[in-house]
C-alpha cells in the first residue's frame, strides 16, 4: 500500500521521523469518524477491520498506540476490539478515563451531570416543540458526560442551532464544559480536553516523534499539542480523517485522507515501511 505523503515539510519531517526510528514513535487516533466511520446512531459506531488489524500489526513494533475519545474508555475498547492491539491505551472522555492491559482508572462522575441527566430530556421535548425540525434529535448518555445529537433530526443544522442555546446556559449553570461537533453537542466535565490527555500521555510514553488523527473539531486541541511539541523539538503528524462537515480540521492538518478507509490506507502504509525485513 502507497504511503501517503503530508502537505507540509514539518508533517514530511515527522513522517520520515516515524519511519527511521518507530520504535519511539507514538501513534494515537480519535475513534469516531476516523477508526469507525460516522453513523446515525452512536450504539452502531464500529472501527473498520482493516484499522484495527493495521493498529495490531504497529503496536509491537512502534513505541505506543492511542485512542483519544469523547467515549468512555471501555465503550471504545468493546465497540472497537482495541483489545486485541497489544499494550494499547484509550483515553476516554477526552482524557478522564484510561484504559490499559484490561484496567480502567476513572473518576468520579461530575456533580453537574445528575441535574443535566434529569433536565435535558425536557429540554430537547421543548426544542422539538417550538421547532419541528429537531424532531429525531436523540440524547446518547455516556455516564460521565450527556450528548445531543441531531444527525436523524428532520432539520439537523437548525435543530443544531435551535439547541446550541439552551445547552450553553445548561452547561454554565451546572458547572460543565460545551462541546461542539458533527451534528453533535456534549455537555462534559471541564479541565481535560484531548490535546491535554494527549500531551501527557506522549510524556508518559517519553515519545520521541508523534502521530495523531481526528476528524471533528474536538480534535483540534490536540493537532495544538501536536504543534506545540514540534517546536520544542518532537516531530509531529497531524492527521484529518477528512470530511466536508468539518473543514476547519482540515485547515490545520499536514496531511488529509478519506475518512476510516484513508486511515486504514495510511497505517497500512506505515505498516510496509517500518516493519522488519
Amino acid at each position: 500500500m502507497p504511503l501517503p505523503r503530508p502537505t507540509t515539510p514539518a508533517g514530511r519531517a515527522a513522517l520520515d521521523a516515524i519511519i527511521a526510528a518507530p520504535s519511539s514513535a507514538l501513534l494515537a487516533f480519535d475513534f469516531d469518524g476516523t477508526l469507525a466511520p460516522i453513523v446515525a446512531d452512536p450504539r452502531d459506531s464500529r472501527p473498520l477491520p482493516s484499522v484495527v488489524d493495521a493498529l495490531a500489526a504497529l503496536a509491537p513494533v512502534v513505541g505506543g498506540t492511542a485512542v483519544v475519545t469523547g467515549r468512555p474508555a471501555a465503550t471504545a475498547v468493546a465497540y472497537g476490539g482495541l483489545d486485541r492491539v497489544p499494550g494499547i491505551t484509550v483515553l476516554g472522555h477526552y482524557g478522564l478515563e484510561r484504559w490499559e492491559g484490561g484496567r480502567l482508572d476513572a473518576p468520579d462522575p461530575h456533580p453537574g451531570l445528575a441535574e443535566v441527566r434529569a433536565e435535558l430530556p425536557g429540554l430537547v421535548e421543548a426544542a422539538r416543540a417550538r421547532f419541528p425540525g429537531a424532531e429525531g434529535t436523540a440524547v446518547e448518555d455516556k455516564e460521565r458526560a450527556l450528548a445531543v445529537h441531531t444527525r436523524r433530526a428532520a432539520d439537523p443544522e437548525g435543530a443544531l442551532r435551535e439547541l446550541r442555546g439552551p445547552l450553553e446556559r445548561l452547561a454554565e449553570r451546572t458547572g460543565l464544559a460545551v462541546e461542539p461537533g458533527r451534528m453533535v453537542i456534549e455537555l462534559r466535565p471541564p479541565g481535560m480536553d484531548k490535546g491535554a490527555a494527549l500531551a501527557g500521555l506522549a510524556a508518559d510514553r517519553g515519545a520521541r516523534s508523534l502521530l495523531y488523527a481526528g476528524d471533528d473539531l474536538g480534535d483540534l486541541p490536540a493537532f495544538g499539542t501536536v504543534r506545540r511539541l514540534r517546536a520544542d523539538g518532537v516531530p509531529g503528524l497531524a492527521v484529518c480523517s477528512g470530511s466536508t462537515e468539518v473543514s476547519a480540521l482540515a485547515e490545520e492538518a499536514d496531511l488529509v485522507v478519506d475518512g476510516p478507509a484513508g486511515v486504514a490506507a495510511l497505517l497500512e502504509g506505515l505498516l510496509a515501511a517500518v516493519r522488519p525485513g
